[in-house]
């Protein structure tokens, strides 16, 4: 008693106002700060069913993998020929295209045209144009839809991620799998229904990450990204200390939550309840990961498909990973890969960064596609922005007004390339996507209508396409 009644001093306004709200508005505000808070009969927590239940409309996927391509893939090395480009290696850039235009790094330089480096190739019975540098992805190339004409508003990498990430580059808001996983919650009981893996290429040309870029914002922080690790433990601490059995455990996260709870009763601090939520989370999944990581029942033959034995923190391990992880039910699954800002070298670089990649994201579409998983999965390639067409010596600078994502899976039109830049590849001419489409395209195929996905806070009500955003039929079925 000595607790509760320390603390019973310390009842907070909101709390006092919170108890006067009884019944089911109060039952209903709980479930929606915590739902670790409403139990079931057997005393275990229940699973989060997520905010938009029933979906706005029917759902065509079920999960998303977003595979992140962190740096700025140059869209003139991957997906975007230019013939006219090359034709002009070497020569002045028109002064009509460039002139006025957001230029991060090549400001008051001479810009010169830096043709294609690498040629292409028509894949599949599409005849998409991709790269040779991808030799696997262009085995897919039926299977995904290529937009050419994304452009977005960030020049710069930290800001250009944040709007990639939570649709507007001013800091703080939720990313798009905190939303997600708030709107439609997890069909995975002892999993996270947002996980991050990361992956760093050889070739050197590594921007750093920032946890923020998975981080809940002002939505409770149960709803928070988890990064696990690609190599050892993926989560730390992960395992009991010897001689703590899996009932001993048990008995301390009971206790320590009977105590957040009653110290919850009295001051109401959302905090806590992620707090609850997450101790209930993190103890089953001492449970979960261990068999998660256990490669013993993948074959050989998969293995060998991925390029990788697994665990050993490349992004090939990652992806196969991200397959079991979308079996388990995981709902937003975000790898990625740091090493493609390609400033200088981008000849000799880019086919490096590409072979760390081609192999296993290829592999991911096949093997979800024969697991009858690809229909309920939406898969999303791609970076923060693009690569200029200009030269900066024997590189690329940042590029904004016009490069390439593709897409897979559920609901998606394979085998068709959607959009154009202009013939120098500079401006998005053709079906432009920003990036506020492409994040509502996404809640599309998951049966979420992006403009109901709200929440009110500091006055107005947000979401993730910010005060923008249109479906891009265009790559539907």
């Amino acid at each position: 008693m000595f607790f509760n009644d320390r603390h019973r001093q310390r009842l907070t306004r909101r709390a006092f106002l919170g108890r006067g709200a009884c019944g089911l508005g109060a039952v209903a505000l709980a479930s929606l700060l915590d739902p670790g808070l409403l139990r079931g009969a057997d005393g275990k927590a229940q699973r989060w069913k997520g905010v938009v239940n029933p979906s706005h409309h029917a759902p065509r996927v079920k999960r998303v993998i977003w595979l992140y391509m962190a740096g700025g893939p140059s869209h003139l090395e991957t997906f975007d020929y230019k013939p006219t480009l090359a034709k002009m290696n070497g020569q002045p850039m028109p002064e009509s295209i460039t002139k006025g235009q957001p230029i991060a790094q090549l400001q008051g330089a001479k810009l010169n045209c830096l043709g294609p480096q690498h040629p292409f190739k028509k894949c599949g019975k599409s005849g998409q144009e991709i790269s040779t540098i991808f030799p696997y992805l262009g085995e897919a190339a039926d299977d995904i839809a290529i937009i050419r004409s994304l452009h977005t508003d960030a020049i710069n990498h930290d800001p250009a991620h944040t709007l990639m990430n939570t649709g507007s580059t001013i800091s703080g808001r939720p990313s798009a799998g905190s939303w997600v996983w708030y709107g439609l919650g997890s069909d995975s009981e002892d999993l996270p229904g947002f996980i991050v893996l990361t992956s760093t290429g050889r070739s050197g040309q590594s921007q750093p990450i920032a946890q923020r870029q998975w981080h809940s914002g002002f939505l409770p922080g149960s709803f928070q990204g988890v990064h696990f690790r690609g190599k050892g433990d993926p989560v730390l601490y992960v395992k009991s200390p010897d001689g703590v059995s899996a009932d001993k455990q048990r008995d301390v996260v009971d206790a320590t939550q009977a105590l957040n709870k009653l110290y919850n009763e009295q001051v109401d601090d959302p905090e806590i309840a992620t707090r609850i939520s997450q101790y209930e989370m993190a103890f089953r999944m001492q449970s979960s990961v261990p068999g998660l990581m256990d490669l013993s029942g993948e074959t050989k033959e998969t293995l060998d498909l991925y390029g990788t034995p697994g665990g050993d923190g490349s992004f090939a391990a990652n992806c196969l990973l991200a397959r079991r992880l979308a079996e388990r039910g995981v709902r937003f699954i975000q790898l990625y890969h740091r090493d493609w800002d390609h400033h200088g070298r981008i000849k000799d670089d880019i086919p490096v960064v590409a072979k760390e990649v081609d192999r296993a994201m290829a592999a991911l579409l096949k093997d979800l596609k024969r697991r009858g998983l690809l229909d309920s999965t939406l898969v999303i390639w791609g970076g923060e922005f693009g690569r200029t067409p200009m030269a900066q010596g024997n590189g690329r600078d940042h590029h904004i007004k016009g490069f390439s994502m593709w897409l897979a899976g559920g609901g998606i039109k394979g085998g068709i390339t959607y959009g154009a830049t202009d013939e120098f590849g500079y401006n998005a001419v053709e079906n432009t996507v920003h990036v506020n489409d492409l994040h509502a395209t996404m809640l599309h195929l998951l049966g979420i209508d992006h403009e109901r996905l709200t929440v009110f806070t500091q006055g107005r009500y947000f979401r993730l396409t910010d005060v923008a955003g249109k479906v891009v039929k265009g790559v539907l079925l």
